[in-house]
């Protein structure tokens, strides 16, 4: 049997491990860690750092040493390790992207490059090592430098080190966290983009691009981009669709990808598109294993792997409709790089994420709860055990879980996974130094404003400052819902917190959850319900059971 290596063991390659399977080759997966999630689904595992070219190259040659049963093709999907696909590859002679165009899609100072040198618009940057953030700091004490600004690690995914920069002041730690979350101690340090975001993923082949999911995404908690999920497909009209595609194809284009996938996180400012990043890689975050299967009806990595092992993705080609060439005005002029199609959705997908304030978890409740919601395909938790520490999430990789629901539109699918995600409680151990000083409100110097409160009353007032049902009591074993203070019953329908809990849910959550409780000072109570949503609510009743 013929064998596809699989770059990645996580949940993120459980497609492609399947995919190889359904197609009749050997699934042969490669990882650092080997406990990784998707480990036991490989027909074979081999524990190689992904960063590890050569050491891959070299295995792929004791793979290649029976011709009848080698190596067909190289593979990954959701990891930034697509330079070392095309590096095996083209040591093996085998379909990719080239090498230098991966590594022009993992790099973003490279990538950068690439598209200031043939004009596609992305932000203003520069490249930054450890030994320039000094530079840079005294630069802006003597306002030298315009806010606000990104930062990101030039080769690293998820969020990790990214951050927007709104002062001076947060200028010194944003740049020393980039850096340090590079691999290559690099950072690149840009020009903000303000406007709608959208993921893109796509097959390019035979010089076509094909588009296999455009999709909005839903970006919260300034200063970090925290994805709070994705909805596929975009609810932008297209004019701006087209627009914003004939900028990817431009992007493709000038970092050199011809054959395999591309991804691309891209923003539509005043100014038109601009392209956040291009990878060279499908789409992590549930969009091309998921979402998009589920929307299109299309096994999108088992079409990308088809190309990857020199097959016809027959699929693709026999139901992709063509696409209008229709430029921004920024762009217009270029020559058109690509014939350009896209595979339509039928159906809506729409992911969501749900989160925790920071601690040590204690329960979780409602995971059967929120997979019976109809409409419902997939609840996919990252924390589910006593134990687990969480906190407010600076990254994408620091959330929770993951609901997908699916539906015949917008709105039915939009309320299915927010109702899934509302079932899910996350509670915490009592007595806790990092969720007292979350329900205390006490922020970094640096990240003003950030954690945010679950609820606010109006602007700039939240469960901290507040002073609701001060001097009053929740008496023992009472209803929280039925103490619920009068200044506050106008709002228990009309606030939500970041989980889609009202205020009344939360109340009603509690009285479920902990209809045994001790005598509870109002103040202290209504302050943790604001600030800390269900779980401020059941951290102070958990507190007062232990005093």
């Amino acid at each position: 049997m013929k064998k596809i290596m699989i770059l990645g063991a996580g949940l993120m390659q459980k497609p492609a491990i399947l995919a190889a399977k359904h197609l009749g080759y050997e699934a042969v997966v490669v990882d650092a860690n080997p406990n990784a999630v998707a480990v036991p689904l490989a027909d074979r595992f081999e524990p190689i750092d992904l960063k590890d070219r050569d050491g891959l190259a070299a295995f792929a040659d004791t793979l290649n040493k029976d011709p009848e049963n080698g190596l067909a093709g190289v593979f990954t999907a959701g990891t930034d390790f697509s330079a070392s696909v095309a590096f095996v590859a083209e040591h093996c002679g085998l379909p990719a992207h080239s090498f230098d165009s991966c590594l022009n899609a993992s790099d973003k100072a490279r990538m950068r490059g690439c598209f200031s040198k043939d004009g596609v618009p992305s932000p203003s940057f520069r490249e930054i090592e450890k030994s320039h953030i000094s530079e840079i700091v005294s630069a802006a004490e003597q306002g030298n430098v315009e806010f606000p600004k990104v930062v990101k690690p030039c080769d690293n995914m998820g969020g990790r080190g990214c951050r927007l920069v709104r002062s001076k002041e947060e200028l010194l730690p944003a740049l020393t966290n980039a850096v340090q979350n590079s691999r290559t101690s690099r950072a690149i340090f840009e020009d903000y983009m303000e406007g709608a975001e959208f993921s893109i993923d796509s097959i390019v082949y035979n010089g076509t691009l094909t588009i296999t999911g455009f999709a909005d995404r839903h970006i919260f908690y300034p200063p970090y981009f925290i994805e709070m999920g994705h909805s596929l497909p975009s609810a932008v009209n297209d004019k701006i669709k087209n627009e914003l595609i004939a900028t990817f194809a431009l992007g493709i284009k000038a970092l050199g990808l011809t054959c395999g996938v591309a991804k691309a996180d891209i923003k539509y400012t005043k100014n038109g598109p601009m392209i956040g990043e291009i990878a060279a890689r499908l789409s992590g975050g549930y969009m091309s294993g998921w979402t998009f299967p589920y929307s299109a009806g299309m096994n999108l990595t088992e079409e990308a792997m088809k190309i990857a092992i020199g097959k016809e993705p027959d699929y693709l080609l026999a139901n992709r409709k063509s696409l209008p060439w229709e430029p921004h005005e920024s762009v217009r002029g270029k020559e058109q790089p690509f014939a350009l199609y896209e595979i339509k959705s039928n159906l809506v997908s729409a992911e969501r994420a749900w989160l925790s304030i920071p601690g040590k978890v204690s329960a979780v409740y409602g995971l059967d709860k929120a997979a019976g919601v109809y409409g419902v395909n997939d609840v996919l938790p990252r924390v589910t055990k006593a134990g687990d520490k969480v906190s407010f999430p600076r990254n994408n990789v620091e959330k929770c879980g993951n609901v997908i629901a699916v539906a015949l539109n917008r709105d039915k699918a939009y309320k299915s996974a927010s109702e899934a995600v509302s079932s899910i409680t996350i509670r915490l151990e009592a007595n806790n130094e990092e969720t007292e000083k979350f329900l205390s409100g006490i922020a970094e110097s640096d990240e003003e404003g950030f954690p945010p409160s679950a609820f606010t009353l109006a602007p700039g007032i939240d469960g901290v400052k507040t002073s609701v049902g001060a001097g009053t009591v929740i008496k023992k074993n009472a209803s929280a819902l039925e103490s619920l203070p009068e200044s506050l019953q106008p709002l228990a329908d009309s606030v939500m917190d970041w989980n889609y809990c009202t205020l009344r849910k939360t109340l009603e959550k509690f009285d479920e959850i902990c209809p045994v409780h001790e005598e509870l000072d109002g103040a202290s109570f209504w302050s943790a319900v604001l600030r800390g949503g269900i779980q401020g609510a059941l951290y102070v009743a958990d507190c007062a059971s232990l005093s």
